[in-house]
């Protein structure tokens, strides 16, 4: 299977590690900036191109995985699928009606494109998803959760006016809006947006919006409160609490841990969760993005979509979902 790298900034060296760590597939970059381009092939010992076409020839990929900023993947999935070629895309925030025509006549070929999910493979949230299913606390009620991180440490090694972050459209807190969404879908099924209030508190030196507060209603009746935010330092914020019928489960980033109390519970239940390998300058462990990949490289191998948990169906539904809470939006 030959691979190829569409970027390589923070994200696209993480997925060449975690190809490399999957074992001996032929990888290869791509990137117009130098720097970047010196840094993959110096670090990861991987060829690289400063030019599309040329890495077309060169390398003559059969898969694509697009780490480039949100507004530039379906540029590139377009420009894949045209060729029969499968790709893996990062989390999505823009373009939802292309990605639409792009999921329908995907569904038509053999051709495996699929979307990012990678919460779905972190500890926390499938130590959720198993407590949920062993009806640990009953009927789900309420759910409250806060995440964010302080945006220019996102990337502390350079400044957030160089890449996609401080621009409007895919804004740090909105961009995560969806990529939260992704993986309390998968929990709690498909919601419908009640309010929303986003805002700029900061001062940071960007046109957007650094906070979201979303309420959603969900099928089952259970409401979540949901604030998305580029502001907490010096730590990252996540903090998950879930009112059941019969209990409460709190997934918390501060403790590592996600605990469970029921009303046939003396005390609380706790679950430590591992750390994992995280890298320097990354504040994520790799072990969840090995696994995302090691799932999509399965399907690619079986031409079966249906074998990578997320689809582009829906990262279009979660993007209706954005646009929805935008448009009941104030601003404040």
């Amino acid at each position: 299977m030959k691979i190829l790298v569409i970027g390589l900034g923070s994200m696209g060296k993480r997925r060449v590690r975690n190809l490399q760590a999957l074992g001996a597939m032929d990888i290869a970059g791509f990137d117009p900036r130098a720097d970047r381009r010196a840094e993959a092939a110096g670090k990861n010992g991987i060829s690289v191109y400063g030019d599309l076409n040329l890495a077309m020839r060169g390398h003559r990929p059969d898969v694509f995985v697009i780490s480039t900023p949100p507004d530039l993947h379906m540029h590139y999935a377009y420009f894949a699928f045209e060729r029969g070629i499968n790709c893996f895309i990062e989390a999505s925030v823009v373009e939802s009606e292309k990605i639409r025509r792009l999921a329908e006549m995907a569904a038509k070929s053999q051709v495996v494109i699929v979307p990012s999910c990678t919460m779905r493979y972190f500890p926390g949230p499938r130590k959720v998803k198993e407590l949920l299913a062993s009806n640990a606390i009953g009927k789900v009620l309420n759910i409250n959760y806060q995440t964010g991180q302080y945006l220019p440490d996102w990337h502390p090694w350079e400044s957030i006016q160089d890449f996609y972050v401080s621009s409007r459209d895919t804004g740090g807190a909105r961009e995560i809006v969806p990529f939260e969404l992704t993986w309390i879908n998968d929990l709690f099924g498909t919601p419908e947006p009640l309010a929303c209030i986003r805002s700029k508190l900061s001062d940071m030196p960007a046109d957007i919006d650094d906070i979201y507060h979303c309420l959603l209603k969900y099928t089952s009746g259970s409401l979540l409160n949901m604030t998305v935010e580029v502001i907490s330092r010096p730590s990252a914020t996540r903090e998950m609490r879930i009112l059941g019928s019969e209990g409460q489960i709190v997934f918390s980033a501060d403790t590592n841990s996600v605990r469970y109390i029921n009303t046939s519970m003396n005390d609380w239940t706790e679950y430590k969760l591992q750390v994992g390998t995280v890298e320097s300058q990354y504040i994520n462990p790799e072990e969840p993005y090995i696994a995302e990949m090691k799932d999509f490289i399965a399907a690619v191998e079986m031409k079966d979509s249906s074998l990578f948990p997320n689809s582009l169906l829906d990262d279009c539904a979660i993007l209706d979902t954005l646009c929805a809470l935008e448009d009941l939006s104030k601003t404040i």
